[in-house]
């Protein structure tokens, strides 16, 4: 009788736990009216088990998806909501709201037309809509950024260019275009990928436009110079087995270079969800720790 109470307790205790873990809220493909992308854009939102309960204001995170993917991705694939869950549970990181937008092909940015102005929807439209709709507190040291590949791209593209807007960002193998990727690229994976963002196909430094040079990592952080950078934590994350090692490792002694404080991790993994999932409580515990008073 005596091992069967205690298996009894300690069921119940576990019942508690998952309970714990289970208890924000997923509110899936919402849409926000675009004035600049002149149509309805979806976004995924996760709310801490508190939020319908209490009337305090929250810190955020925006949570970038990768190509092929939408605003649903990181919750049906990466778990980001039983991470989140967990990970407030056991106070590794402070109750948070993550906001997944619908990024589309954009790679979150205007493209060389300006006929996609993604990143102008995102600054002047988005954020303002998310933290004047849910408790929000809106102000650079409680807002974060994080992405994967198409949406690691997406994040240090945002943070460089408005770190007077983020405390933290987390670049999951981020999808990084340095000059030798751009101009090892042939005719075929040029069309495939850039011709929507930089433009038609050119040879040579041709293809090094201004517009490139606007959006790309590389360019962005070395222009503002290590100054704008003082107030903004930087955290890159890509398996060592991924077809896009070779330019964050570039990255990562460009930002040593420029005297940028960072952390790099390079673990055992290849460019998929399994690898996201697993760096994805690790990243949330470095932009929460943003959050705090030291």
């Amino acid at each position: 009788m005596k091992k069967i109470a205690i298996a009894l307790i300690l069921l119940s205790l576990a019942s508690t736990t998952i309970a714990q873990y289970t208890r924000g809220t997923v509110k899936e493909s919402l849409t926000i009216d675009s004035k600049i992308l002149g149509k309805q854009v979806k976004y995924t939102i996760y709310l801490p088990y508190d939020y319908e309960t209490s009337n305090r204001y929250y810190p955020v995170v925006y949570l970038l998806h990768g190509l092929g993917d939408n605003d649903m991705g990181w919750i049906q694939f990466g778990e980001a909501n039983l991470i989140a869950d967990e990970c407030i549970a056991t106070r590794e990181i402070p109750p948070m709201i993550i906001v997944t937008p619908d990024g589309g092909t954009s790679f979150y940015i205007n493209n060389f037309d300006n006929s996609l102005r993604y990143e102008d929807f995102f600054i002047q439209e988005f954020m303002p809509y998310i933290e004047k709709t849910y408790r929000i507190r809106a102000e650079k040291r409680f807002r974060g950024i994080a992405g994967l590949s198409m949406g690691g791209f997406g994040t240090l593209n945002f943070a460089l260019k408005y770190p007077e807007k983020f405390s933290a960002c987390v670049a999951f193998s981020p999808a990084l275009f340095s000059e030798e990727a751009i101009m090892a690229t042939d005719e075929a994976g040029w069309g495939r990928i850039f011709k929507n963002l930089y433009g038609p196909y050119l040879e040579g430094d041709a293809r090094l436009t201004e517009h490139y040079r606007k959006n790309n990592s590389f360019d962005i952080i070395k222009t503002k110079g290590k100054d704008a950078y003082r107030d903004l934590r930087i955290y890159i994350d890509c398996g060592d087995d991924d077809f896009l090692t070779d330019d964050n490792c570039r990255f990562h002694i460009h930002l040593n270079q420029l005297g940028i404080k960072h952390e790099f991790r390079m673990r055992d993994g290849i460019h998929n969800w399994p690898y996201w999932r697993s760096g994805l409580p690790v990243g949330l515990r470095f932009i929460g720790e943003s959050f705090h008073q030291f």
